[in-house]
C-alpha cells in the first residue's frame, strides 16, 4: 500500500489512510491469505454464474470477483456454515454406521439375500391440468400418470424436493422438483414453482388405480395472502 505518494502528504512522511483506502488494503491482504490455503479449482462451493459473476453455493451469497469470494471464505458467515456442514455430514454419518445401504435397514435386521438390480422400462405416461379452487381462488396442479406395465403388489410414492436436494440441474430457488416413483419405471420429477403448498387433506392428495394403473397427484399452492400473513404472530395456521 503506498502511503508516501498519497495527496497532501511529505515525501517519505506517508500519510493518513482513508476509509476507502484501508478496507481496499484490508480486502487484497484476505485475498492473498485465502489463495495460500484455497485452491478455487477444486472448491465446491465456488460458482461462476451465467453473468460472470461468482457465488458461493454454502452461503448463498454473489461476489463480483474472485478477491471478493476469497475474501467472504475468511469471513465468520462461511466459516459458521462450513462448521455447521461439518457436523451434519459427520452426525449422518455416524447414523449410517450399521445401516444395510440395499434395504436401509439395521444389519441384524435385514434379511440375507441377493439385490434386485431392476432394469426400467422407461417413463411413464403423464398429462399436468392446471387447476383452481372456486371458493378461495387458489392455484394448483393436477397430475395424472399411466403405469401399465407396474410391477405387482407395488403403488407409486410421491414426494416434494426442493432445488438444492437434487443433483441433476443447477440449484434455482424459484422451483422445486415433484417426485413420482414406481417400478419398474424411472422416476419422473416434475419442476414446479417454489410456493408454499396448502397440506390439508381436501387441498393435497393422491389417489392409485390399481385397475386402470392411474396415479393422481392433486397440490395446491397458497395464495398471495396466506403466504404473506400465515407465518404472522396471533394469526392461525390452516394446515
Amino acid at each position: 500500500m503506498d502511503y508516501q505518494n498519497r495527496a497532501g502528504s511529505k515525501f517519505g512522511g506517508g500519510g493518513v489512510a482513508s476509509h476507502s483506502a484501508t478496507n481496499a488494503d484490508r480486502r487484497e491482504r484476505l485475498r492473498k491469505l485465502a489463495l495460500e490455503t484455497i485452491d478455487l479449482d477444486k472448491d465446491p462451493y465456488f460458482f461462476k454464474n451465467h453473468v460472470g459473476s461468482f457465488e458461493c453455493r454454502l452461503c448463498l451469497t454473489v461476489h463480483q470477483n474472485d478477491g471478493s469470494y476469497l475474501a467472504h471464505t475468511q469471513g465468520k458467515k462461511h466459516q459458521t456454515n462450513l462448521a455447521r456442514r461439518a457436523a451434519r455430514e459427520q452426525k449422518e454419518g455416524k447414523a449410517r454406521d450399521g445401516i444395510d445401504p440395499a434395504t436401509g435397514l439395521p444389519l441384524g435386521v435385514a434379511a440375507a439375500g441377493p439385490r434386485r438390480n431392476l432394469v426400467k422400462i422407461g417413463r411413464p405416461g403423464y398429462k399436468i391440468t392446471k387447476i383452481r379452487d372456486p371458493s378461495s381462488r387458489q392455484q394448483g396442479l393436477l397430475f395424472q400418470l399411466q403405469f401399465p406395465d407396474i410391477a405387482p403388489d407395488v403403488e407409486p410414492k410421491w414426494q416434494v424436493m426442493n432445488a438444492f436436494t437434487q443433483r441433476i440441474e443447477e440449484p434455482d430457488r424459484n422451483f422445486q422438483y415433484l417426485l413420482v416413483a414406481a417400478e419398474p419405471y424411472e422416476t419422473c420429477g416434475f419442476k414446479i414453482p417454489a410456493r408454499e403448498l396448502d397440506k390439508r387433506d381436501d387441498k393435497q392428495f393422491s389417489f392409485w388405480d390399481p385397475d386402470a394403473k392411474e396415479f393422481w397427484v392433486q397440490v395446491m399452492f397458497m395464495s398471495e395472502r396466506e403466504e404473506r400473513y400465515g407465518a404472522a404472530p396471533g394469526l392461525s395456521s390452516r394446515r
